[in-house]
């Protein structure tokens, strides 16, 4: 079992940038694939960004495409969540995940972080 621990969430204005860590502790942590979820408000928690073990693949869910770029750095056991051109629609709890993988069009997690919440402000 990974334990992850998500910071860097906040208040930003529409247009603004906010960059999320995750830090990983308890198993090695380049041998998982990590990646990001978000759950808004009333919704179902949903795909954001995939990274695999050597961080030279990565994923991501079209409403972010070209606006998040995830990366890690397995000598620091983190990974990260740059978030650019924010919009309202992406005020959300973010949730740092381990060992993701793919069934079909969906993607899911083996281990969680607690969140953090992330609000856009218009």
């Amino acid at each position: 079992q990974v334990q992850l621990v998500e910071s860097g969430g906040g208040l930003v204005q529409a247009g603004g940038s906010v960059r999320l860590s995750c830090a990983a502790s308890g198993r090695t942590f380049s041998s998982a694939h990590m990646g990001w979820f978000l759950q808004a408000p009333g919704k179902e928690r949903e795909f954001v960004a995939a990274i695999s073990r050597t961080g030279h693949t990565t994923y991501y869910a079209d409403s972010v495409k070209g606006r998040f770029t995830v990366s890690r750095d397995n000598a620091k056991n983190t990974v990260y969540l740059q978030m650019n051109s924010l919009k309202p629609e992406d005020t959300a709890v973010y949730y740092c995940a381990a060992d993701l993988y793919r069934g079909g069009s969906s993607w899911y997690a083996g281990s969680w972080g607690q969140g953090t919440q992330v609000t856009v402000s218009s």
